[in-house]
């Protein structure tokens, strides 16, 4: 059995922090799809068995579970020695930006994704343009931070790029966004991402999850 369980699903942007930390890392591991679309996560048994909080991604190793990217991605830094932070500063400015994508960078992105190519019905104009209001807030902090230095916390990547990176690869048919265009230095981040050896898109490296009929 792979050393590491990740529930996850291919559309899920926070699974797919997890996952390509674990690609970049080179570990052996195994996704469990999660089958987010037909109810899995909101079933009593899945939270009972899987996550109380009833969200992906789960990580399963050394006979223990943890759940919330950014918590994952922190116990992967401190028990591989990689991509975490070299002293306290790394450490708090890290959690200072896992934090901020958390609350309004992911967060926002990835409702309005969802909304507007995966729910399955057709999304409110009126909401979508209140995501999209606070998307393009977000987006021009982190837009107008990398162009001061190539990675979230200074000249190599780290756990902050990685929770930042969760839904910036995925089809501008899904996002709605063409990052290419309209943030230049965020898609040279994203270059430099895809440069890293053991990169790839999430699609490649989770099933996805069939979407609700």
């Amino acid at each position: 059995m792979p050393d590491y369980r990740l529930h996850c699903f291919a559309q899920s942007g926070n699974s797919y922090k997890v996952a390509l930390m674990l690609a970049l890392c080179e570990l052996d591991w195994e996704p469990v799809v999660v089958d987010f679309f037909r109810g899995a996560t909101r079933e009593p048994g899945w939270r009972a068995e899987v996550n109380a909080m009833g969200e992906a991604p789960v990580l399963e190793h050394a006979g223990r579970r943890y759940s919330q990217s950014g918590v994952i991605l922190t116990y992967l830094a401190r028990e591989l020695g990689r991509f975490g932070p070299a002293d306290l500063d790394e450490e708090l400015e890290i959690l200072r930006w896992i934090l901020f994508d958390n609350h309004k960078f992911t967060s926002y992105f990835a409702t309005h994704r969802f909304m507007f190519s995966l729910s399955g019905k057709p999304a409110d104009p009126a909401v979508l343009s209140f995501l999209r209001s606070r998307i393009d807030g977000a987006l021009g902090i982190v837009d107008k931070h990398l162009a001061e230095q190539p990675f979230m916390v200074g000249s190599r990547p780290t756990i902050a790029d990685f929770s930042l990176a969760g839904y910036m690869f995925y089809p501008i048919a899904e996002t709605g966004y063409d990052l290419a265009a309209s943030h230049p230095h965020i898609h040279a981040w994203r270059e430099r991402i895809v440069a890293l050896p053991g990169w790839k898109p999430p699609y490649d490296l989770m099933p996805a999850a069939p979407l609700a009929a």
